[in-house]
Order: structure tokens, then C-alpha cells, then sequence
């Protein structure tokens, strides 16, 4: 399987995922698709295709400086293994997201913009679901 078919393909297995999350996040097919992992799982069957179809590294690469990293990331398959890496962990957290707001009866649409961000750019949505979380626990433990 080519990098590009595979790349296309991961890219459509998670946008219906977001979708369930920001639209329908009680939806017993979204309990059944995104908060038992299931996507996340195929990513990682790809990630590790993706790993094996990128071996053996560059000569040069590795993770102790960032040029080592550069290098690392020549390989079409390696940086696709870096990006599906982003997809199955993104996902996760969003769902992490999603299930830690209901059980705290924060509203999802406080949340939605928090997915929408950890969709576009991970940590930065983490970190304003916790503002979010903080600012509805103090609400909500002041009644």
C-alpha cells in the first residue's frame, strides 16, 4: 500500500470519529466506536506498517538532536508514521475529553471547541479542556 493511499485513508477513518464526538457524544455508536479505541487501534496496525515500510532509518536519524529527528523524517512512511501517530493520539484524548466532561456534568458545548482544538492542534486543546474543567468545577461546586 502506497504512503499517500494510506495517508488518505487514515484521514477519513477519523473525521467521523471527530464528527461523533462533537455531534453525538451520548450515541451508543459513538460509546461503542471511540470510547473502546477502536479507531485508535487501526491507527496503530498502520503506525507499525508504517514503522516496518520506513525501516531501515536514514543513516544520521534518531532522537538525540533535532537534525537527527530531520533526518529521521525523510522517509514518506516515517513521516506518516509520525502524523497517524497524531491521529490515534488526538482522537484518544478527545474521547478522554468527552467522557471526563460527562461524568462531571460539564456541557458538551463548553467541550466542543476544546475537541475542535485537540483536532487542529493537541496540546493546546488538552490544556483549554483543563481551564474548562477547572472554571465548571469551581462553578458547579459553589451550588
Amino acid at each position: 500500500m502506497t504512503a499517500e493511499l494510506l495517508f488518505d485513508l487514515c484521514g477519513k477513518l477519523v473525521l467521523p470519529a471527530w464528527a461523533l464526538l462533537i455531534l453525538f457524544p451520548k450515541w451508543s455508536w459513538t460509546r461503542k466506536l471511540i470510547f473502546h479505541a477502536w479507531i485508535p487501534c487501526l491507527l496503530a496496525v498502520a503506525y507499525i506498517y508504517c514503522m516496518y515500510m520506513g525501516w531501515p532509518s536514514p543513516e544520521g536519524s534518531g532522537f538525540g538532536s533535532l537534525e537527527q529527528v530531520m533526518t529521521l523524517f525523510t522517509s514518506p512512511y516515517t513521516v506518516l508514521a509520525g502524523w497517524i501517530h497524531y491521529l490515534a493520539f488526538d482522537l484518544f484524548i478527545g474521547a478522554w475529553e468527552v467522557k471526563d466532561a460527562q461524568s462531571r456534568n460539564i456541557n458538551h458545548f463548553a467541550v466542543i471547541p476544546c475537541l475542535v482544538l485537540t483536532f487542529l492542534a493537541g496540546p493546546v486543546g488538552l490544556l483549554i479542556y483543563f481551564i474548562v474543567r477547572y472554571i465548571s468545577s469551581r462553578t458547579l461546586s459553589t451550588y
